[in-house]
């Protein structure tokens, strides 16, 4: 049997060995247009982001290493060019001679997966502009990230592969922004609330989504330089297309197998329209497992299965693909997102009678070190009460309840048989009853009538108008609503009429379930429990002014944006400057965005920032996406590497090195590089020009100050009645001791004015360089820092010095503690001996790998 498999990445290289191992005598070969065949296409983003260090560590086979394992010939760098079923041969052309030939076959197994698609745009050529689909994609892209030192990124798409690579840009310190034409990101992935929700947890952690944008040109001459919009022009260094992929199907137009939109239709035993040829993976329209009907799902994961399972039914088994769910599974920014099965917009297209509940649950136990919570709506047949889809946010395992769920709806499982899953439970990884059997129970209370609810997207759609809100928490949360203590509640509740309409709100829902049971006992007729509650909906009393929580209060601090006392929802935010220094171009930026955002006043920060005053809560938001397209940031809080503070040495006639070049430098690597990295407190960074000490480097964290430092040539003394070595000295430590110039080493400052005064040459330089003094500290406990033994003539030098010191700092400080505490803890001769070893820089990675100082200690 002689099967030619035309594609060899995941269903192709799959059904390849898998049909070896069942029929050792099968004359079985790939053909593929890449170099690389079987690689690791969905860890592409991790390897841009650093996760993946390694371009090799994405080669799951190489074709020499796969033809050796399995037996199978691998001919690379050939692209099918036709296919002619009736004669059983395809034409093949040589990439690098263009040279054809004919390839026959008694099985063909297409296998071509699919490419992304670049819209035909102005300026999508352009250097700069990348796509996400193949090893080289990622190689090149993180390449030029780090050989043009990008800032900014624009993604063209908010489905999962594109909110993979945001956050992966967003490790790389650069700010992002996600850009899509649907009204929501995910789309036909996640129903549009959860989507809402995703995508505000993902812009409180500073990734900026613009949804209903249609992208129109990349804008740049050398390269790209922004993407232009219909809501205007974005700024960017980078923009990634990631907004969709179409199968490799062209070579089969005049094949006359059947397609749908290009996607090969194959039945249940992966076969298509022509005799003896099958496909498999990203190019092929399976089915949907509930409903029967076509389905494209192109997932890595599918296509293996496909492949496996097409290699069982020719090498002579009575197998079936029993079609897709659509189970996914996405890692963004402090958040995972999972689903399986269909939407609730998707299953009522289907005909279904729809219920859904949206449960808040522990995702482990409440008192367990890191316990977070789910997020999790679960859709079902009202009549038949058979499970349709889950989809599930939350920081934890959300993999393990999307694949109960998988399982579930793929074994036709109603809610009466899910209701006592014997699940793994111990506190580290579950709670007693399961979080998807709790949620089960939620829904089954639902569809029992024991518990009446409002959606969440019901309630954003208004339906709570008219409604008393009551506030079940354990605390009061809600500006406006009446609270309610559950435990207090063994009658009537005062203010609460028997017929009024009330929708009880807690934190995660269960309080409010509690409560309402009650108040049926009661004789209350009107009650609706909030699914999600406080922790999924933004809940709101009408006509009450809004007040920040204190959740959120903490979260704008890590976007630069301090509480202003005097007013509740008032912030003002800092606008990071490089040391002080903007462009009057900036300026009018920044005075406009106080107008618009604030109050109209602007104030100057000691670390030279600047603050624009007021900017209400709701204006933050509008406020940043207004000065990122103008290229500026707000932020400097947080337990992390502050911005840098210099004096202007580089402009100043005292200045002895280029305090400009130096701050800006740091402030790219270790403010910008280092802003994903948690410290056990702030770091602060101030470098000044010389020892006049304008901005108190010896008074932060870690401090570098230029020097200039003297050498006396006595031989070449005069004697001069009046000296202008020791005329010129401001702190007087130049003096004539016995008829000859003398300097104390020991207290001289190296400011450098002494040289080049004497006319005889008798005073000149020794060194020219930098003083680096650690663990200072102004504030309510001062601390003056010291200097390092050595004086620094090398920037690089001192580059790697500022890094060892930030290394050591993470290491050795413990949580809460400033530097100077570190030090002073371990002993200044140990620290610098340390500092001044290679040994941190050898363990970097495993340093920032680290799950360390997860909160820090910084208040301000």
């Amino acid at each position: 049997m002689k099967v030619l498999i035309i594609g060899g990445v995941a269903a192709g290289t799959k059904a390849a060995a898998k049909l070896k191992r069942v029929n050792r005598d099968a004359d079985i070969m790939i053909i593929t247009k890449d170099s690389e065949i079987s690689y690791a296409g969905c860890g592409l983003p991790y390897y841009v982001g650093g996760d993946i260090k390694e371009k090799e560590q994405l080669i799951v086979n190489t074709p020499e290493k796969f033809a050796a394992l399995t037996g199978v010939a691998v001919r690379t760098g050939v692209e099918a060019a036709a296919l002619d079923g009736q004669a059983k041969k395809v034409t093949v052309r040589n990439l690098s001679d263009n040279q054809e030939e004919v390839l026959d076959y008694d099985i063909c197994v297409i296998s071509v997966g699919a490419s992304a698609v670049i819209p035909k745009l102005l300026g999508a050529g352009l250097p700069g502009v990348f796509k996400m689909r193949t090893p080289n994609d990622a190689v090149t892209m993180r390449a030029y990230i780090n050989e043009q030192q990008v800032k900014r990124a624009v993604v063209a798409g908010g489905g999962f592969i594109g909110l993979e690579i945001a956050e992966n840009l967003m490790k790389q310190g650069i700010k992002v922004t996600v850009v899509d034409l649907a009204s929501q990101i995910l789309p036909n992935v996640f129903d549009p609330e959860m989507a809402a929700y995703i995508k505000r947890r993902l812009q409180k952690m500073g990734v900026r989504i613009l949804t209903s944008t249609k992208l129109e040109a990349v804008v740049g001459t050398e390269r790209a330089e922004g993407v232009q919009t219909d809501n205007g022009i974005i700024p960017a260094d980078l923009v990634v297309m990631s907004v969709g992929i179409r199968p490799n199907t062209g070579f089969l137009a005049d094949s006359g197998i059947e397609m749908v939109k290009g996607t090969i239709v194959v039945d249940e035993q992966m076969r298509t329209s022509l005799n003896d040829v099958y496909a498999a993976g990203d190019c092929v329209m399976v089915r949907n497992r509930i409903t029967g009907k076509p389905q494209w799902s192109a997932m890595g994961s599918s296509a293996n299965y496909e492949g496996r399972t097409l290699a069982q039914i020719i090498g002579g088994s009575s197998k079936s693909y029993p079609g897709v769910l659509g189970t996914g599974v996405v890692k963004l920014p402090d958040l995972n997102c999972g689903r399986t099965g269909l939407t609730e917009i998707q299953a009522k297209e289907q005909g279904y009678q729809v219920e859904t509940v949206l449960g808040v649950t522990d995702d482990k136990a409440h008192y367990y070190p890191d316990a977070d919570a789910f997020a999790v709506k679960m859709i079902a047949d009202r009549d038949s009460h058979k499970l349709l889809g889950v989809q599930v946010i939350g920081a934890g395992a959300v993999d393990k309840m999307t694949d109960i769920a998988a399982v579930s709806i793929a074994m036709n499982a109603k809610l009466e048989d899910l209701e006592n899953l014997d699940l793994a439970y111990a506190p580290p990884f579950s709670t007693a009853i399961h979080p998807f059997v709790q949620t089960v129970y939620m829904l089954l209370n639902k569809l029992n009538q024991d518990m009446v609810s409002m959606t969440p997207a019901e309630y954003a759609a208004g339906r709570a108008k008219g409604y008393k809100i009551v506030d079940v928490s354990p605390e009061p949360g809600i500006p406006g609503a009446l609270y309610v203590d559950l435990a207090k509640v063994n009658g009537p509740v005062e203010g609460l009429g028997k017929d009024d309409k009330i929708l009880l709100v807690c934190l995660k829902g269960k309080r409010s379930y509690f409560l309402q049971n009650r108040l049926k006992h009661y004789g209350y007729t009107n009650t609706v429990v909030l699914e999600g509650a406080r922790f999924f909906n933004e809940v709101k009393v009408e006509g009450i002014k809004f007040t920040v929580s204190p959740e959120d209060i903490t979260r704008v601090k890590a976007l630069g944006f301090l509480q202003d006392k005097q007013t509740a929802n008032c912030f003002n935010g800092r606008v990071i400057t490089r040391n002080g220094k903007i462009t009057a171009e900036e300026s009018k930026i920044i005075a406009e965005a106080a107008e618009r955002f604030g109050s109209g006043e602007i104030a100057m920060t000691s670390r030279l920032t600047i603050e624009i005053q007021s900017v209400p809560y709701e204006n933050i938001e509008p406020l940043r996406a207004f000065l990122e397209d103008s290229g500026l940031e707000t932020g400097g809080t947080g337990s992390k590497v502050r911005p840098v503070v210099s004096c202007k040495g580089t402009t100043c006639q005292y200045g002895l090195i280029d305090t400009f070049s130096l701050s800006e430098e740091i402030h790219e690597r270790f403010y910008h590089g280092y802003s994903q990295v948690k410290l056990p407190h702030k770091f602060k960074i101030a470098v000044g020009g010389c020892p006049n000490n304008c901005v108190k480097p010896d008074l932060n964290d870690l401090g570098i100050i230029g020097q200039r430092v003297p050498a006396v040539d006595k031989d070449k003394c005069r004697n001069c009645a009046v000296c202008h070595v020791v005329e010129s000295c401001p702190i007087k430590v130049a003096e004539m001791s016995e008829g000859k110039i003398a300097i104390q080493t020991d207290q001289c400052n190296h400011c450098g004015r002494c040289l080049e005064k004497c006319p005889f040459d008798a005073v000149a330089m020794e060194e020219n360089g930098y003083k680096i003094y650690i663990g200072g500290r102004w504030g309510k406990k001062t601390a003056h820092g010291r200097t390092l033994d050595k004086i620094f003539t090398d920037r690089e030098e001192v580059m790697e010095t500022v890094e060892k010191c930030i290394l050591f700092f993470r290491d050795q400080g413990i949580t809460g503690e400033r530097f100077a505490d570190t030090i002073a803890r371990i002993g200044f001769e140990k620290a610098q001996e340390i500092i001044l070893s290679d040994e941190l820089l050898l363990h970097k990675d495993e340093n920032l790998a680290a799950q360390k100082h997860l909160k820090g200690g910084a208040t301000c």
